[in-house]
């Protein structure tokens, strides 16, 4: 098992698809060679970028071998749980541990929108039943549960929940995990617009969804901050925006499939009811990635 340290660039990974839909794991091994090629620190498979709505379990965990066996030992493999049931969290969560997960992303429970209480004892199962390490993942934006400073004085009981994915998109909330629980928790970033804020504020890493078409603007950035260099890593930040505000849109993963492909390193296809960008937003869409790419920093004057 390789350890999670909690720390540097994690790509939420997409899920690369044939054109029959059918999952194209030879595409997929490749992508996250190339990302790994390019100095990420960690991987997460089976996330709503990586369309986990539409996969079976039995994918994700052949997701998971594949990506195990790109890996081998050099950056911790973690799946993401996104289950309606504890007792399908729970169940995800052994496979992926007797499958040689190293690490566990683990949203509240879906559809139904629990309570405070309720949210903490699906955790608290799911942690109970795997010695896996796991990271909470806040984002009531989206899913419309916030998990509170109160309810993570309760999660503090259990070791192996130890780190937050921070996407309630309130910066401030960083330093209030950081005052409440100094280095209890680690901290990763997750919104690709508020990134930067969320490192210089003290995230430890940062779960990226452009990175899949970037990678090396991404860890170049992630980097530059942890080192100071601020203006530096501004600079390619500034260049980056128009391209991070693609991960804050509800069609997210048509978007980002459409960045990979444009910059050569995917294709477009998605798995139904999602369906390829067509017609004026494609147009719109492409023409910010193209803006990009014609502009695209050079990395060397950077070095770090």
């Amino acid at each position: 098992m390789t350890k999670v340290t909690w720390q540097g660039v994690y790509p939420a990974l997409t899920t690369k698809m044939k054109d029959d839909y059918s999952i194209d794991y030879s595409g997929f091994k490749n992508h996250l060679e190339f990302q790994i090629a390019n100095g990420i620190h960690g991987a997460i498979l089976g996330g709503s970028l990586g369309e986990a709505s539409t996969l079976e379990k039995s994918e994700i965990l052949s997701l998971l071998e594949s990506a195990k066996e790109v890996a081998n030992e050099r950056i911790p493999i973690l799946v993401n749980i996104a289950e309606s049931s504890t007792s399908h969290a729970v169940e995800l969560a052994k496979n992926a541990e007797s499958n040689g997960a190293d690490g566990l992303m683990l949203l509240p429970p879906m559809r139904y929108k629990a309570d405070d209480h309720e949210t903490v004892m699906y955790f608290k199962t799911v942690a109970e039943a795997t010695s896996l390490p796991i990271m909470i993942y806040n984002n009531p934006h989206d899913y419309k549960i916030a998990v509170t400073i109160e309810m993570f004085e309760q999660l503090t009981l259990h070791p192996n929940i130890q780190a937050v994915k921070e996407s309630s998109r309130d910066i401030t909330n960083i330093t209030r995990m950081i005052n409440a629980f100094g280095t209890r928790f680690k901290i990763l970033g997750g919104v690709d617009t508020l990134a930067l804020e969320s490192i210089a504020a003290g995230s430890d890493g940062w779960v990226a969804g452009l990175v899949n078409a970037f990678p090396a603007e991404t860890v170049t950035i992630f980097n530059l901050v942890k080192k100071g260099r601020i203006e530096d890593a501004l600079k390619i930040y500034r260049w980056f925006m128009p391209l991070l505000e693609l991960d804050i849109h509800p069609k997210l993963v048509q978007y980002i499939k459409l960045a990979e492909a444009a910059a050569g390193v995917g294709t477009e296809n998605v798995r139904p009811p999602r369906l390829k960008l067509t017609g004026i937003e494609r147009v719109q869409i492409l023409s910010v990635i193209n803006d990009a790419l014609q502009s695209r920093p050079n990395l060397k004057i950077y070095e770090i």
